[in-house]
């Protein structure tokens, strides 16, 4: 998947647990595990918002585009 998250980055640069940043934006800690693993097929955009808010960053701190082999020889 040409989509990184760098939640987990995010998260240790704000010296932050998962645990706090789930309880903070009012989801589950399995969500927010499943999220920084990439193993989501979408976030909805109030709850990037709220992930931004907390953590004082950007979506594109969080969320990379990174080409892979078949988007390359588009």
């Amino acid at each position: 998947m040409p989509i990184i998250v760098n939640l987990d980055v995010m998260l240790a640069r704000r010296k932050m647990r998962s645990r706090e940043l789930a309880e903070r934006i009012g989801i589950t800690e399995q969500n927010v595990s499943l999220l920084k693993s990439g193993k989501v097929k979408g976030v909805r955009f109030d709850t990037l918002a709220r992930i931004c808010e907390i953590l004082g960053c950007q979506p594109g701190d969080i969320l990379e585009y990174v080409p892979g082999p078949e988007e390359e020889a588009d």
